[in-house]
């Protein structure tokens, strides 16, 4: 197999969330397996790459904590999505990832919650023929794939995937989670 899942958390997760660059720092561009975060390294990142890397990490801890409490038990792991950030996020047996390489479905594996963060990642993906998925639109920002487990939301920034869409992208799980 010549594709390799590429990122930081967990190569065995539970939910994983694909963006299509990695942070723009030379360890990240040479990474080349799923690493778990290890010594504030997502401060790190905050402080070299800046705010758009700060507001996805803040959102991927907030979808996490808001993710359906019957089938996740991210939310009971921290008293708030910060303090799960700053404790858990990513972190080695926590069974979490955060992906910049193209999404490897194993559609037998129907534990594994897949996101792709973007409308646009998702189509470039698609139109490349890196992801082999059948998507039901359901309106200009989310995409479902009941059968391998995919959801398609707006890029993890306040503006895109406010706390209204997070609760939205919530609900979604919800169903992938009871159509399984």
């Amino acid at each position: 197999m010549s594709e390799q899942l590429i990122g930081l958390g967990e190569h065995d997760f539970n939910v994983a969330v694909y963006v299509a660059k990695a942070p723009p720092m030379s360890y990240f561009e040479t990474l080349q397996s799923v690493e778990p975060v290890i010594n504030e390294q997502i401060n790190t990142i905050n402080q070299h790459c800046g705010n758009g890397w700060r507001k996805v990490f803040n959102v991927y801890a907030k979808v996490l904590f808001a993710l359906p409490s019957e089938h996740y038990s991210f939310a009971k792991q921290a008293d708030s999505w910060q303090a799960y950030r700053d404790t858990f996020l990513l972190q080695k047996n926590n069974k979490t990832a955060l992906l910049f390489s193209v999404p490897i479905i194993n559609g037998t594996n129907r534990n594994q919650l897949h996101i792709i963060a973007g409308r646009t990642h998702a189509k470039n993906l698609l139109q490349q023929g890196k992801l082999n998925a059948q998507f039901n639109w359901l309106d200009d920002e989310f995409a479902i794939d009941t059968t391998n487990n995919i959801i398609v939301c707006p890029y993890f920034d306040y503006r895109q995937l406010s706390n209204i869409k997070i609760a939205r992208l919530s609900e979604l799980v919800a169903k992938l989670k009871t159509a399984n």
